[in-house]
């Protein structure tokens, strides 16, 4: 079964990585995600890895396209404006096809904003923050215990694909603490790294590289792209459900506002209200299909979102034009209520609409 002890968000993710044998941190420092670089300080040396504070997100990040250049597990973590400055050096991993994995703990903006938590990076996460045509695979945990196993996961499947893996918390998730039980990684069949960079004596040389002057080559490299994301896309949606089978009204939520969701749920139900949740935990790919089929028997959707509602457009492209589809939400860092969800669950349900 394995250890079960008392962690915080950020350390689970840490410690997370440790187990998945990443053995490379380059990070700098930005609230509320300092306990994952404080951490990996004090945890890297003791497995034998590398701890290094970068001297800005854009150094760390590009840090981490040279460690992944040598097949080495590596991760960088931050919060909103920090993987802002990231996103060059997340689309030429992209790009170059490398695995690793990033962590954005989400804080409120835009701008600078404020420490608490917010689900306002979920276009920057899942529509591409930076240029061209790519994809990350991006995860989203619930609870302390999810962070932990997410980014284990995260580490094979950025190896699986050759791709970078995003983690999308938020400061709730990040600073809360739960007990978690520390399980022994299950050991997945991976592909070998033989495009690493790791001296070619004996063999022909690897160039890694995002940089393509043949218009037709790099044609023929985004194609290559788009078929690994339509096969990642057949094989990776991930999703839970709570009391959806005779919900009339379906919820659509993830991370924080999952949990909320789920309060408010129990709340309805007690009123003998249907009400049933679906919780997308791959928001790339997204789940549309299953959502789709979890709706069809409802008469309405609400999406609630620590945002102004940008996992909206996702849910009414999975639902068409056959629901109405609502949103409840709190903006800037401020967190909804399960009384404030309730509230709007009776309303849109006396109101019919």
């Amino acid at each position: 079964m394995g250890e079960k002890v008392l962690m915080k968000g950020n350390e689970a993710i840490a410690e997370g990585a440790i187990l998945a044998d990443c053995r490379h941190f380059f990070g700098y420092p930005i609230t509320p995600q300092n306990e994952i670089p404080e951490y990996m300080s004090r945890r890297m040396p003791e497995v034998g890895g590398v701890f290094l504070q970068a001297e800005s997100e854009v150094a760390g990040s590009n840090m981490v396209y040279g460690a992944a250049c040598a097949g080495a597990r590596v991760m960088t973590t931050s919060s909103s404006p920090g993987i802002s400055l990231m996103q060059e050096a997340i689309s030429y991993v992209a790009g170059a096809e490398l695995p690793c994995v990033f962590v954005n703990i989400v804080r409120g903006g835009p701008g600078l904003g404020g420490i608490q938590g917010s689900q306002a990076d979920y276009f920057q996460a899942t529509k591409g923050g930076g240029h061209g045509d790519y994809k990350l695979i991006v995860l989203a945990p619930a609870s302390v215990q999810e962070l932990m196993d997410l980014t284990v996961e995260a580490f094979d499947l950025a190896d699986m694909y050759r791709n970078p893996v995003l983690l999308l918390g938020d400061a709730i998730l990040g600073q809360m603490m739960e007990p978690v039980v520390i399980r022994e990684r299950a050991k997945v069949d991976l592909p070998p790294k033989t495009w690493a960079t790791t001296g070619a004596k004996g063999r022909p040389k690897n160039v890694i590289t995002s940089l393509s002057l043949d218009p037709a080559k790099l044609e023929e490299h985004n194609l290559s792209l788009a078929e690994k994301y339509a096969r990642i896309s057949n094989e990776q949606v991930r999703y839970m459900t709570y009391m959806a089978d005779d919900a009339e009204t379906l919820l659509v939520a993830y991370g924080t506002s999952a949990r909320i969701a789920q309060a408010a749920i129990d709340m309805a139900r007690e009123r003998g209200l249907k009400v049933g949740l679906f919780r997308p935990i791959s928001l790339w790919p997204f789940p549309y299909d299953a959502l789709q089929l979890t709706a069809q028997g409802s008469l309405r959707v609400l999406v609630v979102e620590m945002s102004l509602g940008q996992m909206v457009e996702d849910v009414r492209l999975a639902t068409g034009n056959s629901k109405s589809v609502h949103f409840y939400g709190r903006t800037g860092g401020m967190t909804p209520t399960p009384r404030e969800v309730l509230n709007e669950i009776e309303r849109i349900v006396e109101e019919g609409i």
